[in-house]
């Protein structure tokens, strides 16, 4: 079992006066970062969406990137040296999933990371299943990871960093897409790894209160607009107590400070636009849910919850007329088709880019252009808008969503929070009846998920319907009108 891992070495950092910059954009990501982080510390690195915590966090694993993309100041050391020195010293759990997938198998996934470390292989196999059964993965070694859920993957990827044993663990927001349950699992099985092994831990999570039992310190960092550096740093409940208001204000998810959620008018009547009966869902033949009834109507937001797995973002894809439906039926009324054939899946990309707008769990999958202005500009241009008409529907969407500081930045290179602010307004841009969201407050800063719940409930008192998947039961209970659990 874990329990019984042999301790590892643990890793102490330290940066001073570190920052970066990235190539082609103006403002620092992070700066004036000084640091001391003592070998086997838990901290928890918290602040507002875009104070270049990710940023910090691949600079610690070595994978920020060479001169090319981008230019470091002052000095950022692992145990005295560069990071890229020792790489596999520390294993870091990215924001998405996604991109840590390697190969096409469980095992073989999980087995990655020590394979290139040379690992014995009768080792590697035991760790494989070690940390599979730490992070509650429990799928044959041979499971297709294509069919994994984000949730799932999200595991996944944990498993592959605990099963090489780094001195130091960096996790980054690893919980943002898993269900309450998975979120306990996850952490409990954090806790249990780094206990037994002795590893120094850094973790973000824009929610404090999942942390505060596993870690011994906390550090806030400052946006660098305003100068940057280290806002707050110390044990967890004094700094709170300290200064849990002034995080507060700056958008740090602070137990007892629940973001303000915007009263909803109602004034717009429920109007039909889709309706599911007895809807089979699923991908290449295989049922991920079924059974289902819905109603997607004007000026409402039906809420899809569920365990992970249980088969949301399928569902999201097929209401969206994405994915065809394995089974039932999937109609939309008159007044949403507007002539077109009565089942989105017939529907043309054309004419589903004025009815139903689709925000998919992983912003990446959305984003063609090379700067954030030019990606909200791709709906409305294929919808004929030019000159001041085209700046009139893309520029209070970047001043809304904070994203006007990074305009001219490429997408790819957003925060988390960042890019999925940028993905829903993607959509907002063109102006669908139907909006389509899966995780829609992931990776949101309070501040930033209160403009966003405000953005929306806006829309829906206009008389947009709206369909949203999350494990965010704050947004939902301030959101939804009806709700739909799956896996039940």
């Amino acid at each position: 079992m874990i329990g019984t891992s042999p301790r590892v070495q643990p890793v102490g950092v330290r940066a001073d006066g570190w920052g970066w910059r990235y190539a082609g954009r103006r403002a620092q990501a992070v700066q004036n970062v000084d640091l001391r982080i003592e070998p086997g510390e838990k901290v928890l690195l918290l602040g507002p969406s875009g104070s270049g915590k990710s940023t910090l966090m691949a600079a610690l694993a070595g994978v920020l990137g060479g001169d090319d993309e981008g230019e470091a100041t002052g000095s950022l050391r692992l145990d005295g040296r560069s990071p890229g020195e020792i790489r596999g010293r520390a294993g870091l759990v990215l924001q998405d999933p996604d991109s840590q997938v390697v190969l096409a198998r469980v095992g073989d996934d999980v087995a990655f990371g020590c394979e290139n470390l040379g690992v014995p292989r009768d080792e590697i196999w035991r760790r494989v299943a070690e940390a599979l059964g730490a992070v509650g993965l429990r799928l044959p070694l041979d499971a297709p990871t294509a069919a994994l859920s984000g949730g799932q993957k999200q595991r996944l990827a944990l498993a592959g960093v605990l099963a090489m044993r780094p001195g130091l663990v960096l996790l980054d927001e690893p919980t943002a897409n898993l269900d309450p349950a998975g979120v306990r699992e996850v952490r409990d099985a954090v806790e249990h790894v780094i206990l037994a092994t002795g590893a120094t831990l850094v973790v973000i999570e824009h929610r404090v209160e999942v942390w505060t039992d596993v870690v011994d310190r906390v550090v806030v960092l400052a946006p660098s607009d305003a100068g940057g550096g280290v806002l707050a740093d110390g044990p967890v409940g004094p700094v709170l107590a300290r200064h849990g208001d002034a995080l507060a204000e700056r958008g740090v998810w602070v137990p007892a400070h629940r973001p303000p959620t915007p009263a909803r008018s109602g004034a717009t009547a429920a109007r039909p636009l889709l309706a599911a009966e007895s809807l089979a869902v699923g991908r290449n033949g295989a049922v991920a849910a079924d059974g289902i009834d819905a109603t997607v109507s004007a000026g409402r937001l039906l809420g899809v919850s569920g365990p992970n797995g249980s088969g949301k973002s399928t569902l999201a894809l097929t209401l969206a007329g994405l994915l065809a439906p394995l089974g039932g039926t999937l109609t939309s009324t008159q007044a949403l088709a507007a002539g077109a054939r009565p089942e989105p899946i017939r529907w043309t990309s054309g004419q589903l880019l004025s009815r139903i707008g689709t925000v998919f769990q992983d912003p990446e999958h959305q984003f063609l252009a090379s700067t954030v202005r030019a990606e909200l500009e791709i709906g409305p241009r294929a919808q004929g808008l030019r000159g001041g008409d085209l700046a009139r529907r893309v520029e209070p969407l970047l001043e809304r969503l904070h994203l006007a500081g990074v305009a001219a930045a490429n997408p790819f290179t957003l925060s988390g929070g960042e890019k999925r602010r940028l993905s829903v307004a993607t959509v907002l841009a063109a102006e669908p009846q139907v909006l389509v969201l899966d995780e829609p407050t992931f990776g949101q800063d309070a501040r930033t998920w209160a403009q966003l719940v405000g953005l929306l409930a806006g829309l829906l008192d206009r008389g947009l319907a709206a369909v949203a998947v999350s494990h965010d039961e704050h947004f939902l209970e301030a959101l939804a009108d009806e709700s739909l659990v799956l896996g039940r």
